[in-house]
């Protein structure tokens, strides 16, 4: 039973937003599908850290979670900064029941527990976040975060964390999550959003006694990263 990881899937099989058309998106779904069923197992777990779809409804995202739910093992999905689709947990949970998609879990608030780990995070938000509405979104999620951080605790094991933003650059960091990451005493974090160029500005190693890493699909080649 493995755990696997990776952000940006930006599916779109019932929407026309090509992702192709970007440098190193190219045939992005076909090999992302090869991979995760050359490496992933029915036993093993993929989370994927936001940006799932492009679907502006939970009822678009319905081609995109089918082909989600035929991949092997189990997925965690967290919100990204471009999940439309996004509902309340009532309505996301009951799009799953009655679709059959039963391998897909939304994370949101909550922790799972996989193996001697335990899953827990949020989306984050804008590490520069100046504007009024900015700072109320960033520090609710970083209480979200904490949230969930504290239902890991609760189930035992390693809390891993997974954001959609990146809570720190070569040049820059968000102390509001940050702080919260270091209270916990998280030694592993991951995160996506950064795609192309941008992601040469990620921040790679530890950090106060913090491993970070990056899993945007475009970075990781759309092959799951092992955690």
């Amino acid at each position: 039973m493995s755990l696997f990881a990776i952000a940006d899937t930006h599916l779109s099989f019932s929407t026309d937003k090509p992702m192709d058309i970007f440098g190193g998106w190219q045939d992005y779904v076909e090999r992302l599908e090869k991979n995760w069923r050359a490496l992933v197992t029915e036993d093993d777990t993929v989370v994927i850290a936001g940006d799932i779809s492009w679907a502006m409804g939970i009822e678009a995202a319905y081609e995109d979670f089918r082909f989600l739910n035929s991949l092997p093992g189990n997925k965690l999905i967290f919100k990204g900064n471009h999940d439309y689709w996004w509902s309340t947990m009532r309505k996301m949970e009951t799009f799953l029941s009655v679709n059959g998609f039963d391998t897909i879990k939304i994370m949101h608030n909550n922790a799972v527990s996989v193996g001697d780990y335990t899953v827990c995070g949020s989306r984050g938000w804008f590490f520069d976040a100046e504007e009024d509405p900015d700072n109320k979104i960033l520090l609710r999620e970083a209480g979200r975060i904490r949230r969930s951080i504290e239902e890991a605790e609760k189930l035992g094991g390693e809390p891993v964390v997974f954001l959609h933003y990146p809570p720190l650059t070569q040049n820059m960091v968000c102390n509001e999550i940050f702080s919260v990451l270091k209270e916990k005493q998280i030694k592993r974090c991951y995160y996506g959003h950064l795609h192309g160029p941008s992601a040469n500005n990620a921040f790679i190693g530890e950090k106060e006694g913090i491993k970070f890493d990056i899993i945007s699909g475009d970075y990781l080649k759309f092959c799951p990263k092992l955690i």
